[in-house]
This record gives structure tokens, C-alpha cells and sequence, in this order.
């Protein structure tokens, strides 16, 4: 038995940049273990799983998998999926909504005003925030990276829609300098805990430098996701999603607005994604990231035995 997939680079405006994502279909039968066989066969930093079932062109479900699992939530594979379904005819409408691990995320093609047929943005619901991180952890995460206390230039805070990140703000050159420790931060877990509840958190960091003034922001940004077998990510759409959650706790962001975040950069694989949260007494609401899709390759994998 074979299954059908498609590949589509995610949050850039042409081929063989933006993040990889392979959409595999019909494997709605598939166990967990054939499922992750098939990502760690592909080795992207996502590979999905929808449903054969689409409800009145509008609903629909997926699974998402790294290399190193499951995982309930994740930006670039949600924009993918979404346009993959769109495109073979099984999306018609442009409001539609994915459900996941992490619950239901709203998909909307052309953008927030739908002027952009060319753009897909997702929104979801602000779920985890603790923070700010002490000065102590703080410089033990840097150094994991390969920077400094010094290189930090502002608070780091964990935040998410779904999957949630620690989110740590330096200089524009620390961004540059950074390196992929390759080592889950295990040791780090009981002293997270301590900043507040964050139950969807992986052990991921999204370092960040900012520019510009609110309500507009400029980002530089790189993802680390060592313990999902990613050890950098070149477009991260649920990072970018907390970090509006971040930005607003932060005060950079107090009454919401929106950044538009540059990723992938140092790994050859630029990306644009454009971030837009909106809040209330200080407080993230909502938090959009959108961006733009585009097909690469299809063709069929052999569905691996069952264990």
C-alpha cells in the first residue's frame, strides 16, 4: 500500500526557501508508530497527517508530527495542510478551522481583511504565559546557545497557543552569533515550572531582537527545538504565535499590533511571517501569524509494517 503526499515550502514567496512541510494523505488508519516512521522518513521539521473527511469544505482534522513525536499544535504545518486541502479541491470556503491536539484553529485564506487570495493566516487562543524568567536561568539558556548574560536586551517569558515556547529578546547580533546546542534542556524543566503553569511547553527557545516602535515591530528571530529532533527551525508559525503573547506582556507590544518576523536566515532558508496579536488590559487575546505557501513536489510513500 502506498499513500499519496504533497510537499509545499511554508511562510515564503517562492520555492526552496520557508519551512518544509509534507502532507501525507489517506492515512487516517495509520497507528502512531507508522505515522512518525513516515515524518522521520521525510526528516522535515513537520510532517501532517489530515483526515479524509472534510465537513462541508470547511472542517477538518489533523495530526502533526516531528521527527522526535507528536505534537498538538504547530504554525507552518497549519498554514500547509490548509493550503494543500484548498488546493486539491477539498477546502472551498475561506474561513475554515483545523482541529488538533491543541483544540480548533481558525484558518483564513487571503489574510486578515481577505484582500490577499495569496496569503493564509492562522488564529488561535492564548493559552500559556509565565514569566519573566530570573536573571540566573536566563543566562544558563543563553549560555546553552553559545551567548552571554550580556547578550540578553530585555525579559524572556514562556508563551503559547498550543505549543509554547521560551521566548528570550537580545541584541540583533547575539541573533547572528547564536549556535544550536543539539541538547534537550531537560535540565532546565523543574526550574521553568517555577515561573507558572505552561502545559503545552516543549523544550524550545525562540530567540529573538527587535526594532522599531509599537504598534509595528520588526523581528529577527531563530528557533531552537532540540528535543523534538529539530535542532533549528527556519519558520516556526507557533512561535511566532506566543510571541505576540510575549511582545504585549513585555510592553512592547501593550495594546497589540503587529511584527513581521525574519527566520531561516543564517540556515539558508529565509522566511517571512507576519505576526498580529490583539489584546485587552494588557493581556495577549488572540494572536494571528500569516503567511504565504507554495507547492514543491507530490508523489507516494509506502505505508511501513506495523510493528
Amino acid at each position: 500500500m502506498r499513500l499519496r503526499y504533497d510537499i509545499v515550502d511554508v511562510f515564503t514567496d517562492r520555492p526552496f526557501a520557508g519551512n518544509q512541510l509534507a502532507v501525507v494523505h489517506g492515512a487516517d488508519e495509520l497507528t502512531t508508530e507508522q505515522c512518525l516512521a513516515i515524518a522521520r522518513e521525510f526528516n522535515f521539521s513537520e510532517t501532517t497527517f489530515p483526515s479524509s473527511t472534510v465537513t462541508e469544505g470547511r472542517e477538518y482534522a489533523t495530526r502533526i508530527f516531528t521527527p522526535g513525536g507528536e505534537i498538538p499544535f504547530a504554525g507552518h504545518p497549519t498554514l500547509g495542510t490548509a493550503s494543500v486541502l484548498r488546493a486539491r479541491g477539498s477546502l472551498t470556503s475561506d474561513d475554515t478551522t483545523q482541529t488538533c491536539g491543541a483544540g480548533r484553529i481558525g484558518v483564513r485564506f487571503g489574510g486578515d481583511d481577505g484582500g490577499d487570495d495569496d496569503l493564509v493566516e492562522l488564529s488561535a487562543v492564548p493559552r500559556d504565559l509565565a514569566g519573566p524568567l530570573d536573571a540566573s536561568l536566563l543566562a544558563d539558556l543563553l549560555e546553552d546557545l553559545g551567548l552571554a548574560a550580556e547578550d540578553a536586551a530585555g525579559e524572556a517569558w514562556i508563551a503559547g497557543c498550543g505549543l509554547s515556547f521560551v521566548h528570550v529578546r537580545v541584541t540583533e547580533d547575539a541573533v547572528v552569533r547564536a549556535v544550536p546546542s543539539g541538547r534537550p534542556f531537560d535540565a532546565f524543566a523543574e526550574r521553568l515550572s517555577k515561573f507558572g503553569a505552561a502545559d503545552d511547553l516543549i523544550d524550545a527557545i525562540n530567540l529573538y531582537a527587535v526594532s522599531g516602535d509599537a504598534p509595528a515591530l520588526d523581528i529577527h528571530s531563530r528557533v531552537f527545538v532540540p528535543g523534538q529532533g529539530v535542532p533549528e527551525d527556519p519558520a516556526t508559525g507557533s512561535a511566532a504565535a506566543g510571541l505576540g503573547m510575549a511582545l504585549v506582556a513585555t510592553g512592547l507590544l501593550p495594546d497589540g499590533g503587529t511584527y513581521a518576523i525574519t527566520q531561516g536566515v543564517e540556515m539558508g532558508r529565509p522566511s517571512s511571517l507576519a505576526g498580529r496579536v490583539e489584546a485587552s488590559d494588557g493581556a495577549a487575546t488572540l494572536c494571528h501569524v500569516a503567511g504565504r505557501v507554495r507547492p514543491v513536489a507530490t508523489g507516494e510513500i509506502a505505508v511501513p509494517p506495523l510493528s
